[in-house]
């Protein structure tokens, strides 16, 4: 029986990685199944720094399912996590049927109690979301030995979720099926493709994005002629136009092979110039929206403005910015461009606490030139920054073996110290 088993609860912890997406997923054409309408593609995270951790837990002696969330009980009849629920549930019972299972089995009837923990921001345009609901579909598929293809039951969850099914670099296809059958996740190329890259969180604020990614993107798809093109807005009216150029349907598909052919041949400076083109296309989208929305504030923007200055001054491509649906800025570049420019960000946001402001992977300690401080022309901004995460490319979700490391008691309720 998979887990660690106490008397008739059988339990399985694992922890997922968060992904960071170059090419970005913003827009659904059907919302029920969480159907994409472009590919995207991410950096998957390594988990020494960011992560979910979830325990399962699966007895015949639990009346109902539950869930808690960052140590608080949430409501389990939540439509998405219904779907995941179902539809693993779903694919245990196809192995029953299809004789594919031992008799010792869990039985896919049983309840469930799930406990799951970040151990970053929630909601703060971390992509908590992604990590969450690919631990819990990894964590539900151990304990009760579904088979088949997960990030397509994550993705039901949280679209970008099937992303973190996996380490590395991974496009999740948009698929044409209406029943979303071909709408996964793939890997690109494993975490081992690219060591020198790294990667920095900026965290500029820890506070609940004022309009969530659904709301958004729903908002958007309606009317943003710069996402779907001016010819869909009209044609709700006055029937189908010449399309112009526009984001899902011109843009995006050649940029999946462009970025493909970069991260392959670890071309940092096609890769970089890649991104960041797709996050301020990304935002404009969000500005297009009526309402428009606002996801970067005005420490986001000086961000950009460092980063262009600085590659302007090095004559090359050395840092790359990408923003998801938050005012925080998460960096690529390659390790030995990160010391200087961990300095620089030291030295334009200060900090103004005594917190620890660098955490992660340890960065060496160097001395700006003077020439570049100039170059860059900003006046500092105390605390404009509250901290950096220093990170790299990761592995896909993992099973942790240490029964410690559970999240729910013996009998299969909360912890105290969960």
């Amino acid at each position: 029986m998979p887990g660690d088993s106490g008397h008739d609860i059988t339990m399985v912890t694992c922890t997922a990685p968060v992904n960071i997406a170059v090419i970005k997923y913003w827009g659904k054409r059907d919302e029920d199944l969480i159907l994409p309408i472009n590919s995207s593609l991410s950096v998957t995270l390594h988990q020494d720094q960011l992560k979910s951790t979830t325990t399962v837990a699966c007895s015949p002696r639990f009346k109902e399912d539950r869930i808690w969330l960052n140590g608080k009980e949430e409501n389990i009849n939540q439509p998405r996590l219904q779907s995941c629920l179902r539809e693993i549930r779903r694919l245990v019972r196809k192995r029953h049927i299809d004789g594919n299972v031992s008799s010792s089995a869990l039985s896919s009837h049983h309840k469930v109690h799930i406990c799951s923990v970040n151990n970053f921001p929630t909601a703060a345009g971390l992509a908590s979301s992604a990590a969450g609901y690919a631990c819990l579909v990894y964590a539900l598929a151990r304990l009760l030995g579904a088979e088949g293809e997960l990030s397509e039951v994550a993705r039901q969850g949280s679209g970008s979720a099937c992303r973190s099914m996996y380490g590395g670099f991974v496009q999740w296809r948009m698929g044409t099926q209406p029943d979303g059958t071909d709408s996964v996740a793939q890997q690109v190329e494993p975490e081992s493709h690219w060591p020198e890259l790294r990667v920095l969180i900026l965290v500029v604020s820890a506070e609940r994005k004022p309009v969530g990614s659904t709301a958004g993107m729903e908002t958007s798809v309606g009317t943003s002629s710069l996402l779907k093109g001016i010819s869909h807005v009209i044609s709700q009216q006055t029937g189908p136009t010449a399309s112009p150029q526009h984001r899902a349907e011109s843009v995006v598909p050649q940029r999946m092979e462009e970025m493909v052919r970069a991260i392959q041949q670890k071309d940092f400076a096609a890769f970089g110039e890649l991104t960041m083109k797709d996050s301020n296309q990304f935002h404009a989208t969000c500005l297009d929206t009526y309402p428009p929305i606002f996801y970067l504030n005005d420490v986001s923007r000086r961000i950009i403005s460092m980063v262009h200055r600085y590659n302007q001054h090095c004559g090359e491509t050395r840092v790359a910015y990408t923003f998801d649906a938050g005012p925080n800025a998460v960096i690529y570049t390659l390790q030995q461009h990160v010391p200087e420019f961990v300095e620089l960000l030291k030295y334009f946001f200060p900090t103004e606490t005594n917190g620890e402001f660098l955490k992660g992977l340890p960065v060496s300690s160097v001395t700006l030139p003077e020439d570049l401080t100039k170059a860059i022309g900003m006046e500092p901004l105390p605390g404009g920054i509250g901290y950096i995460i220093s990170t790299k490319v990761g592995p896909g979700p993992q099973v942790q073996e240490d029964p410690s490391l559970h999240l729910l008691g013996p009998g299969g309720m909360l912890k105290v110290d969960a």
